[in-house]
């Protein structure tokens, strides 16, 4: 319904509007606040109007506090040289801070241009391996080549004749039993370092009185007849010479028997001068003397005595050569004990 510029009022309300106007106020003109309305909105508004401030002011400082935090985090982690995973990187190239180190991409390969000379890598299997590189630009590294403690058994290859050098066996003097203690001695008379992991072979020589068919060798074990030779826990499995050092092997005659005694008929001590010679007489007849052959007549007897024997004890290092020998005096039959290889002293 369309009103022309009389139906106004005088506030430029339509007549509907003033009608409308006119039931509202009517309609709360007997509706009145009650005590302490206008109290309550003093103190509502304005706390509510700090409570939006104090909003605003943290999520400004949440916004401030990530947007300094992500950098440094990133700039830590790219400092000390991990990987970077491009799922997380949000790309797949090179994520990585610092000069010299270089970094390996998923797939790829790792590179260092520095002179570090260490690169570390990260496998499809998430575990990092660490190298060691010598190559030209990469610096120069550390080696183990020259350090013993470092140099094992596996880095090493077995020593070979040319290696070995020997100054022969040793032997003491026998104990009340008989039984005889020896040493064999090697050592590397070459330039560079050589693996020793075995004794040799250890044989025997007989000479004289000695069995051969009465005389056995055996490796040492605890609790056997030589009790001298060292605990088979001092043996080592492998060792390593550095050039000049040596090691050693041990050995010891038990004996089983002595030697055979042989009897051997000698001049008796009666018989102090030979027998005169007779003169000659033409006129000595037949049956008669002249009395010079009156000295005594030589008298024979038996005596006992040792056999001689000896056992010429043999030591062939593991290469095939140098060989050892010590002889082993008064040895007819009997063991032979040695050891494994012995740090040399």
């Amino acid at each position: 319904m369309n009103h022309g510029p009389d139906d106004q009022g005088p506030e430029g309300l339509d007549s509907d509007e003033l009608a409308l106007r006119r039931i509202l106020h009517q309609a709360v003109e007997e509706i009145e606040p009650r005590d302490g309305t206008l109290d309550h909105l003093r103190r509502a508004v304005p706390a509510r109007r700090a409570r939006k401030r104090q909003a605003l002011v943290g999520a400004a400082a949440a916004v401030l506090f990530l947007g300094t935090a992500v950098p440094a985090l990133v700039h830590v982690s790219n400092s000390t040289g991990s990987s970077v995973n491009s799922e997380y990187a949000g790309h797949g190239e090179q994520a990585q801070g610092g000069a010299g180190q270089g970094k390996e991409t998923e797939g790829g390969e790792s590179t260092s241009g520095g002179s570090s000379g260490k690169t570390e890598d990260k496998g499809q299997g998430g575990e990092k391996e660490k190298g060691e590189d010598t190559g030209a630009g990469t610096g120069s590294g550390t080696g183990g080549s020259d350090d013993p403690s470092a140099a094992g058994p596996a880095d090493v290859t077995p020593c070979t004749a040319d290696q070995l050098g020997t100054s022969g066996g040793t032997t003491a003097a026998p104990d009340s039993t008989g039984t005889v203690y020896g040493t064999f001695r090697f050592s590397n008379i070459s330039a560079t370092d050589c693996t020793v992991s075995s004794p040799g072979g250890v044989s025997f020589i007989t000479a004289g009185a000695a069995d051969s068919s009465k005389i056995t060798t055996s490796r040492h074990v605890g609790g056997d007849a030589a009790a001298g030779l060292p605990d088979p826990s001092q043996e080592l499995t492998s060792l390593v010479l550095k050039p000049g050092a040596a090691y050693e092997v041990k050995f010891a005659w038990i004996p089983s028997e002595t030697c055979p005694t042989t009897t051997d008929p000698t001049e008796g001590p009666d018989d102090p001068t030979p027998t005169p010679t007779p003169t000659e007489n033409p006129t000595t007849t037949e049956g008669t003397s002249t009395g010079g052959d009156t000295g005594t007549s030589t008298q024979l007897m038996s005596q006992d005595t040792t056999a001689d024997g000896s056992v010429t004890v043999t030591n062939t290092a593991e290469a095939g050569a140098p060989t050892a020998t010590a002889l082993v005096s008064n040895a007819c039959a009997g063991i032979i004990y040695y050891t494994g290889v012995l740090a040399g002293a």
